[in-house]
């Protein structure tokens, strides 16, 4: 049998967003699923190109409903150059704050809108994680992960 495997790629300011895939992560290697995290920074966007296993993205939102700094390059290239995305199927974990009621979790959903339009294939139900309900993402991304995304690994 094929190993299982998960690409989860991280755009973050702060670090909560890794936290929650590093968490994504440990669950995995304790169930048998390969994991590799990388964070977007500085990295090209064949990271997408060339994959062949499922893809978590894990976004926070900064400013007025932006990806984070550190993953502006990646997703400004990535929609300029507009690969065709149909052999990626992707799922999105997403951070935001609901008292930015009008640009929430948009880092993440700026991803999915992108993802969708170059033709990748969304897999579960995305998640928005509101950092104004009291829970930390990292509590809950586990559990979004085991209910809606492993059936599709």
């Amino acid at each position: 049998m094929e190993s299982k495997k998960l690409l989860i790629l991280v755009a973050t300011m702060t670090g909560t967003a890794l936290m929650a895939a590093e968490d994504i992560a440990e669950y995995c290697s304790e169930n048998d699923i390969e994991t590799k995290i990388i964070e977007i920074d500085n990295t090209d966007i064949k990271v997408l190109t060339e994959v062949k296993s499922p893809v978590l993205i894990c976004s926070s939102t900064y400013g007025q409903g932006d990806v984070p700094d550190s993953a502006q390059n990646f997703y400004n290239k990535l929609k300029e150059l507009s690969p065709n995305l149909n052999h990626i199927r992707y799922a999105l974990f997403g951070l935001g704050d609901m008292t930015y009621r009008d640009t929430f979790a948009y880092g993440g959903k700026k991803f999915t809108d992108l993802l969708d339009s170059l033709n990748a294939t969304k897999i579960g139900d995305p998640f928005y994680h509101d950092a104004s309900d009291g829970t930390l993402p990292e509590e809950v991304a586990v559990d979004w992960f085991v209910n809606n995304i492993k059936e599709y690994i």
